[in-house]
């Protein structure tokens, strides 16, 4: 079969970037080596672990904060094969739903492992061992990420385990061990924590989620010290060993001193390699980087093949699935001729603990050490009525703009629902908007929203109104 496009990957960038081409006219096939589409993001990765963030987020409320609106309850019990249960059925939808999209889209599916004969020409080898070829004049490498672990940690995927596994525990863990402090470490951590088990962290950084701006990860870490997070920042993790039902993890302090915590289970969570093995690769003269195994791509993600790109996990970047989707977006109208762009400063970072953290743009970090003159402006959630109804009052949002034109150049948030609020500052960043546009915006009241315009009025010569 000959197509004009051929995307090996369907999680969200190659599935994305297959309904973008097949929009286009361009005939289009995706090769899956999964019985299901959707890739880690909609299996194993964001949309099983929100699932089960909700399904925590609603004991958890139950637990603590019923009692304060008038609601009494008795008994209240966690049925954890209930709640794996519930995700698997989200999942399901989820995945089904991309099924759907590829047949309304007439979009051809293969299942089976794609590589490289040569650059027009791909073997798709089945579970069973039998092979087809089918070539195409493009080719998008979309095969994503799996988790990274450290050569000193054998994962067993019993006791010592990935996020894949976190997301099917048959039992809620007494002691949870947790290795990183980064986004999908800390959401899985909060799932348990707020069911029961006592989370310990071992993060190598000074800080949890080192990438952000610095205020919110020490927000964060007040926060979830009330749910019950224990934090052990610059410990350098020497090894891991389980016996029975016992996990030990062994590590070394900023010191140099010998550390060791117990547990029941430990979560290996300090990032993702990218998925470039039996691609064939070396067919065509691709290499990879030998430390994430990325590929190389130039500003039109295409490597150093012509017809032959790359996108989302596989190339440099954060890896999120919304970058994955509009770089999938980007190569199919690039493909078909139009002349897309992609602000790579733009694309927000969310990490769905509670609260929730969210960021855009520039830290305070990158803009002093680019010795960029700025202006600051933040409103803390706890002046915010609509927080204080919702009783989520942790947090708040910060603004950073341009001293002199006081275009946005930043804005960092950890509070309720930001994960939502962000978009905003996103559309007001894409159109270079200044502190004192997003000010003089009327906000409906009372809502979360709310706070960002405070934000941006505080960094308006500090008017800030509720505070």
């Amino acid at each position: 079969m000959q197509y004009d496009v051929v995307i090996i990957g369907s999680g969200p960038g190659g599935y994305v970037g297959a309904i973008r081409c097949a929009q286009l006219g361009l005939k289009t096939a995706v090769i899956e080596k999964y019985n299901s589409f959707g890739g880690t993001c909609l299996n194993v990765g964001c949309i099983p672990s929100k699932a089960l963030l909700d399904s925590s987020e609603h004991f958890y409320n139950a637990a603590n904060h019923f009692g304060a609106h008038g609601i009494k309850l008795d008994n209240l019990s966690v049925d954890i094969a209930q709640m794996i249960n519930r995700k698997n059925e989200v999942v399901q939808q989820t995945t089904a739903g991309i099924s759907f999209l590829f047949k309304k889209n007439k979009v051809v599916s293969y299942q089976g492992i794609g590589s490289f004969v040569d650059k027009n020409t791909i073997k798709v080898t089945k579970d069973n061992g039998e092979s087809e070829t089918i070539t195409a004049k493009n080719v998008i490498i979309a095969t994503g990420s799996k988790p990274f672990s450290l050569p000193s940690i054998q994962i067993d995927k019993k006791r010592i385990i990935t996020s894949t596994e976190a997301l099917n525990l048959k039992e809620v863990p007494k002691n949870l061990i947790l290795i990183g402090g980064g986004v999908i470490g800390l959401e899985l951590g909060s799932v348990y924590a707020r069911l029961g088990s006592k989370v310990t962290v071992l993060e190598f950084a000074d800080s949890i989620l080192p990438t952000m701006d610095k205020g919110l990860g020490k927000e964060l870490q007040k926060s979830l010290k009330g749910l019950g997070f224990e934090f052990l920042l610059s410990h350098k993790v020497t090894g891991a060993s389980a016996k029975g039902k016992k996990v030990t993890v062994t590590a070394e302090n900023k010191k140099g001193e010998a550390v060791t915590v117990e547990g029941d289970y430990c979560l290996v969570a300090i990032g993702r390699i990218a998925y470039t093995e039996n691609l064939g690769l070396e067919n065509i003269g691709i290499t990879v980087e030998e430390r994430g195994k990325k590929v190389s791509v130039d500003e039109n993600l295409e490597t150093s093949v012509k017809g032959v790109y790359a996108i989302g996990d596989v190339i440099k970047g954060a890896m999120l699935a919304h970058k994955a989707e509009d770089e999938g977006i980007f190569v199919a109208e690039l493909i078909a001729g139009q002349k897309p762009h992609i602000n790579y400063n733009l694309i927000p970072g969310v990490v769905y603990t509670w609260p929730e953290v969210a960021s855009v743009g520039k830290t305070e970090e990158e803009l002093k050490e680019a010795g960029k003159k700025y202006k600051a402006g933040s409103f803390p959630f706890k002046a915010s009525g609509r927080a204080r109804a919702s009783m989520d009052t942790d947090g708040f949002i910060k603004v950073l703009a341009d001293a002199d034109t006081d275009e946005i150049l930043g804005v960092h948030m950890i509070g309720p629902r930001v994960a939502d609020v962000i978009a905003e500052a996103v559309v007001g960043m894409e159109y270079r908007a200044s502190a004192e546009d997003i000010a003089r915006i009327c906000h409906a009241h009372p809502t979360y929203s709310e706070s960002f315009k405070e934000a941006a009025l505080a960094a308006t010569a500090n008017r800030a109104i509720h505070v």
